[in-house]
């Protein structure tokens, strides 16, 4: 399942795979995957270029799928998005909280005549 709603900026909870149960911010959106601040970072040994310059051990943030991860609030909870149509045409993405309304994002604004 594509989950489009997500995009840089957001904060997301990983599903599955290593990093399972941790959270962090999308830095990037290609496609079908993503790049989350501190999820599956790997390390590359970085051979020196130019004279004078060393070899080191880098550690990089690699891209996951988007479906191993989930829209999640501040305190690192699940959220499921629906969207809700205002009487102006404008489109809205809401989730529940306990039981109350929270906008997460506003998709379309309405378009003035």
């Amino acid at each position: 399942m594509k989950q489009k709603w997500i995009k840089k900026g957001d904060k997301v909870l990983v599903i599955s795979g290593n990093d399972r149960g941790k959270a962090g911010e999308v830095i990037a959106k290609k496609d079908s995957r993503i790049l989350v601040q501190g999820i599956n970072v790997r390390k590359r040994h970085m051979k020196a270029r130019q004279q004078g310059q060393k070899s080191e051990i880098v550690s990089l943030e690699k891209p996951i799928h988007i479906s191993n991860v989930a829209l999640c609030d501040g305190e690192g909870k699940k959220i499921k998005l629906n969207v809700k149509i205002g009487k102006d045409g404008s489109k809205e993405l809401v989730y529940l909280d306990n039981g109350k309304e929270v906008s997460y994002r506003t998709l379309k604004k309405p378009v003035k005549a």
